[in-house]
């Protein structure tokens, strides 16, 4: 289950760098509309970016507020409440068609793990999703290029915060529970893979008690999706 959750936070930083170059080639205010809308295009999530500011002096990025929502069957419930994604990259090597970035502070307040009445998990449903895509590019790395037309270099510190998961029954509201994950600042250097995201992922797990295990079973019932997420 360790080996899911990293390849997906994984994903997560990669999307939030998309985000970012789809950002960096429209106006402001254009740009937040033209991200929600491609958020919802490629998840079929509805997106909210509460703001999103571009220094032209300084190379950085900011978004704030940033909430996905699950789609209608998952009931329309919120999926992840990012309060602050910082970016600072490096301006010449976005010349050369490359992303690298020299800092990335990304704040996860709130993680809503889904289950349907059909018992479908939303993180399931879109580790299908993502897998395919990924599957038929050869890596998420790729994934990105395919997206962006740039080349991931890697993310030279990365400072992550975490601060609770939460699980939704939307069948029996008896099973909801939530977890206080309680990571701040988390300082992560030389962000290139998933892999180098494994101290992160041993944190969150310690954190997390038996929340994880409660919500997807024993570590062998997690195996069957493995092979789907891990592609």
């Amino acid at each position: 289950m360790m080996k899911w959750v990293l390849k997906w936070l994984f994903r997560l930083c990669l999307l939030a760098v998309a985000l970012i170059v789809i950002l960096l080639l429209s106006l402001n205010s254009i740009l937040r509309v033209a991200a929600e809308h491609r958020i919802r295009a490629q998840t079929g999530m509805d997106a909210e970016i509460g703001k999103f500011s571009a220094g032209f002096v300084e190379p950085t990025v900011e978004i704030q507020n940033l909430r996905l929502y699950n789609p209608p069957n998952f009931g329309g419930t919120p999926f992840l409440n990012i309060p602050e994604i910082h970016v600072e990259y490096d301006r010449a090597a976005l010349r050369r068609h490359e992303i690298r970035i020299t800092l990335m502070r990304f704040n996860l307040s709130e993680l809503d793990i889904v289950k349907n009445e059909a018992g479908q998990t939303n993180l399931f449903a879109l580790g299908v999703s993502t897998s395919a895509k990924a599957h038929r590019t050869g890596s998420v790395v790729a994934e990105l290029k395919q997206q962006t037309g740039y080349d991931f270099k890697g993310i030279d510190v990365l400072n992550v915060s975490i601060g609770q998961a939460r699980f939704i029954d939307l069948k029996n509201q008896r099973n909801n529970r939530e977890q206080t994950i309680g990571i701040e600042d988390l300082v992560i250097k030389n962000v290139k893979s998933e892999a180098d995201l494994a101290g992160l992922i041993a944190l969150v797990a310690l954190r997390g008690g038996d929340f994880f295990k409660s919500v997807f079973g024993s570590p062998n019932q997690d195996l069957g999706i493995l092979p789907l997420l891990l592609h």
